[in-house]
């Protein structure tokens, strides 16, 4: 097979990938190769040639409490990753020794093989130097011929203010280091917000209850509205009736952009007015409230009345109705 000069030469240049691609179109040389699938492998390897492997990423945890995420906070954060091997500077190989020169690829990285079904080549790994284009044969004691070891590392973690449970924060280049002259992977820190006992918070809204007294709905006055910045002086109007919502514009959550950097309108915060009924009472507060119930007996509210009125029309309609029946 080999005594035909075209399948020879073939041969020569691309070993049996050559021979299995007798379909295809003839190249010059394998630039030529390497310019018609340059959009795949730049999808595939970011780049024309192989350059080697980028660093793997590395995910932890942060916890932090949601004072903590209303003021922003610094948090150092512990990881094991792997980094450049010192002793050989990444390389794999011995101090003192080089890799040699892939022989599969030829140095390419990549070798040629036939898509199945279809009369066309494409570029994959070299499996013997997984795209490096060269081989170790002397390695490094330290790492083993890796080229990396596993180092503890103590990362500070800026953490800014108005995130929230869930938020996806990345420190650039402080993931795990990559091959020689590829760059090295990202630290992604999951942040966890702890739950307030206070506070419940909607997006970028603080939510509360407040408990009040039956004077103080009735008569109004000065109370305390809680917020994470401190106590807030509020002056409730009288009348107020239980569950009235009271809401400080800009008392909430700190806002952050798209980008994840602070700005925009905060959130509120938002009260709930609770009125306490009291379990137990005292001598005189029990005679002030049995004078107050007498009160109400005679001087009925209009919007009182009016409830009473249909109460009291309900329980007739329903007599007559039963009347009926019977009849």
């Amino acid at each position: 097979m080999l005594h035909d000069p075209e399948k020879r030469q073939r041969y020569d240049r691309y070993g049996h990938a050559g021979l299995e691609g007798m379909n295809v179109p003839h190249f010059h040389d394998t630039q030529e190769v390497f310019s018609m699938f340059g959009d795949i492998l730049g999808e595939l390897f970011g780049g024309g040639r192989f350059r080697g492997h980028g660093g793997r990423d590395v995910q932890v945890a942060v916890e932090i409490d949601l004072v903590e995420a209303y003021r922003g906070t610094r948090k150092t954060v512990n990881i094991t990753r792997a980094e450049h091997c010192k002793e050989c500077s990444g390389s794999g190989s011995r101090p003192g020794s080089k890799p040699k020169g892939c022989r599969r690829c030829r140095g390419q990285g990549v070798l040629l093989q036939r898509m199945p079904f279809l009369p066309i080549q494409q570029q994959v790994l070299c499996p013997d130097c997984e795209g490096r284009g060269s081989v170790i044969t002397d390695p490094c004691k330290a790492c083993r011929g890796r080229g990396r070891v596993n180092v503890p590392r103590s990362i500070e973690l800026p953490i800014p203010a108005g995130v929230d449970n869930g938020t996806r924060m990345r420190i650039t280049g402080e993931g795990e280091a990559g091959e020689p002259g590829s760059p090295a992977g990202d630290l992604y820190c999951l942040l966890r917000v702890r739950e307030h006992s206070l506070f419940r918070r909607e997006g970028a809204h603080l939510i509360c209850q407040v408990p009040i007294t039956f004077s103080q709905a009735a008569l109004g006055g000065e109370i305390e509205l809680p917020s994470l910045d401190g106590a807030i002086p509020y002056q409730m109007k009288p009348g107020t009736q239980a569950g009235d919502l009271v809401r400080i514009s800009g008392r909430g959550m700190p806002a952050l952009s798209p980008g994840g950097r602070p700005g925009g309108r905060p959130g509120d915060l938002i009260v709930q007015l609770l009125v306490e009924t009291p379990r137990q009472l005292t001598k005189r507060q029990e005679e002030l409230f049995r004078e107050l119930a007498a009160l109400e007996q005679v001087e009925v509210s209009s919007q009182r009345k009016s409830f009473l009125d249909k109460v009291r029309d309900f329980f007739t309609a329903s007599a007559e109705s039963n009347a009926e029946r019977r009849a």
